[in-house]
């Protein structure tokens, strides 16, 4: 079965329509390894619509090769990777996109000298006028822009304005509503808040909670456990390559995320290491049994 949608310049996309309570994007065991190096291994992840599913994980833990395969960068080497039920293997990031796969990365691929309603169809102009006379349909781009950043709450008083002159919250928003303007289905966010303040951080947050709500699935990728258990549905820490929890919401507690994500037998190393250093008070700190313990089954936690 598949649904009709019109695309920016009036094309029919033809997408499948995604069951309920099937996932859009799905790995089952999925590795990725350079020669010798096994970067990724064993990986199961699901993203739903309407969910986001977050994936945490340290410097190293694998999350930019996660996002290298799902966007179509780089290619798996083990396991499978389903989009719609169905197996592929990306050659480009064009056919992941085509499929409904979007990236936002972390340096946004803006030209900060340029207008807000440049940036926003950047590559994908709206053109007008038989050929070869065609030319830049500047008033439909200005007032379609206008409108999508609207639709996700996001009003700005000029889009003559540089995007370089807004904040990093207001440009990673813009990025995502231009993300959800071109047809995604699966938006996948690289470190969104990682160089911005509390009030940016939150900014971004809110309108990753708005692409939610417009039915897409997000995979939030951070290292903040903060700011994915304030929107998360779902949780995914990667660790060295492997996954380490991958739980919902209800059957895990902020705490427990913090300590898996933090690597239990690391911080219980620590403690004992600074026990021993004059002046350090490590008695708050978790006990080794507390860190590396399985997630309980948190029925009735909020």
């Amino acid at each position: 079965m598949t649904t009709e949608k019109t695309g920016t310049h009036g094309a029919v996309l033809q997408d499948k329509a995604p069951e309920k309570d099937a996932p859009i994007v799905e790995l089952r065991a999925a590795g990725k390894s350079y020669g010798n190096i096994r970067a990724l291994h064993g990986v199961d992840l699901k993203v739903f619509p309407s969910q986001v599913t977050c994936v945490l994980g340290d410097n190293g833990a694998g999350k930019s090769t996660l996002i290298k395969i799902i966007s179509g960068l780089h290619q798996h080497t083990e396991g499978e990777f389903l989009v719609d039920g169905e197996a592929v293997r990306f050659s480009t990031p064009r056919e992941a996109l085509d499929k409904g796969i979007a990236t936002v990365y972390q340096d946004l691929a803006v030209v900060p000298l340029m207008p807000v309603w440049r940036n926003f169809f950047l590559g994908s102009e709206m053109t007008k006028g038989p050929w070869p006379l065609r030319r830049l349909d500047i008033e439909k781009m200005k007032k379609t822009a206008d409108q999508e950043l609207r639709n996700m709450g996001i009003v700005l008083d000029d889009l003559e304005q540089p995007i370089g002159t807004l904040s990093g919250g207001q440009r990673q928003c813009v990025a995502i509503a231009r993300a959800v303007y071109f047809g995604a289905r699966v938006l996948i966010l690289d470190e969104p808040t990682a160089a911005l303040g509390v009030k940016q951080s939150g900014v971004v947050l809110k309108y990753i909670a708005a692409a939610r709500d417009r039915g897409l699935g997000v995979i939030f990728i951070t290292h903040n456990p903060h700011h994915a258990y304030m929107v998360g549905d779902h949780f995914s820490v990667l660790r060295l390559g492997t996954m380490e929890l991958n739980a919902s919401r209800d059957e895990v507690s902020l705490e427990e995320l913090t300590n898996h994500m933090a690597g239990g037998t690391e911080l219980a190393a620590l403690k004992h290491e600074l026990s021993q250093v004059r002046g350090v008070d490590v008695e708050e700190l978790p006990e080794e049994e507390d860190l590396t313990a399985p997630v309980a089954s948190s029925e009735g936690k909020s």
